[in-house]
């Protein structure tokens, strides 16, 4: 996909951050955006911000049937979809002895669940377009195992397979639609300080997550749209991203032991 003025783009988790992020840089390339989020009003903000060519929906991307009438709507009111990016996205801080099964189903609805709702309930637009592409957002914490981060590297690594799986499909079966996985490093956004976990953990996450990150959501979105302008199967974002894919290439599974021990002193000078 070389430009994207008319094209229909679907973006959900668009009330803040990547997000939003994109949905303004798609607009301001001339796309037609159908932006969502769960919360109502950070949805209707950003279609403010995108302009004229944006729309604000409300959508729980966890919730299935919510989903696929969505696409029909989309598909419906604005006469086709060229692209989707399931970006919606939560965290959760917790080890795995003390992570709650509800916090799991959570985290998993949304950022798994989500996923695969999104692709399912467009797919059939995005084929009958004739120039499609699902753009799914995955991490670098879908390349390597983090401690208390046991639900996010489980959501983030199968979006990663699920996605890589689906960009072969669509070649096998010579479909119009590109896949591109996107693994973004530490973005300035409030995911870490809106995740669930004590609060003195989520504090102190929040605060060393603000000293790492480097790369801004506008800076992410253009990266996006460069990858898909040239169909990129994996777009990473951030040069923190590029060394810890680097990281489990090099090392294989032995990476795990210093991480641990680095973690183990951060605990310990907490």
């Amino acid at each position: 996909m070389k430009q994207f003025a008319d094209k229909v783009v679907v973006v959900t988790g668009a009330g803040s951050g990547i997000g939003r992020a994109l949905a303004c840089e798609f607009a301001r390339r001339g796309a037609r955006v159908a932006l969502s989020d769960v919360v109502t009003a950070n949805a209707e903000e950003t279609a403010e911000l995108a302009g004229g060519n944006a729309r604000a929906y409300t959508l729980d991307v966890a919730d299935r049937s919510a989903v696929l009438a969505h696409a029909e709507d989309v598909a419906g009111e604005f006469g086709a979809v060229n692209v989707v990016v399931n970006n919606a996205g939560v965290a959760l801080g917790a080890t795995v002895e003390e992570m709650s099964f509800e916090d799991y189903d959570w985290l998993m609805g949304i950022n798994l669940g989500g996923v695969v709702n999104g692709t399912k309930a467009f797919l059939p637009h995005l084929i009958a377009s004739g120039d499609g592409h699902v753009v799914n957002i995955s991490s670098v914490f879908g390349f390597v195992g983090v401690p208390t981060q046991s639900a996010y590297n489980a959501a983030k690594f199968a979006v990663r397979g699920f996605t890589e799986a689906l960009r072969e499909e669509m070649l096998i079966a010579r479909h119009p639609v590109a896949v591109s996985c996107v693994h973004p490093g530490g973005i300035k956004t409030n995911i870490v300080r809106n995740s669930r976990s004590a609060a003195d953990d989520q504090e102190k996450a929040a605060q060393g997550f603000e000293r790492i990150a480097r790369t801004t959501p506008e800076k992410a979105a253009q990266t996006i749209l460069r990858g898909i302008e040239r169909k990129s199967a994996r777009i990473l974002i951030g040069p923190d991203a590029y060394v810890i894919d680097a990281i489990p290439r090099v090392l294989g599974s032995a990476y795990q032991r210093p991480l641990a021990a680095l973690a183990r002193l951060g605990l310990k000078q907490n």
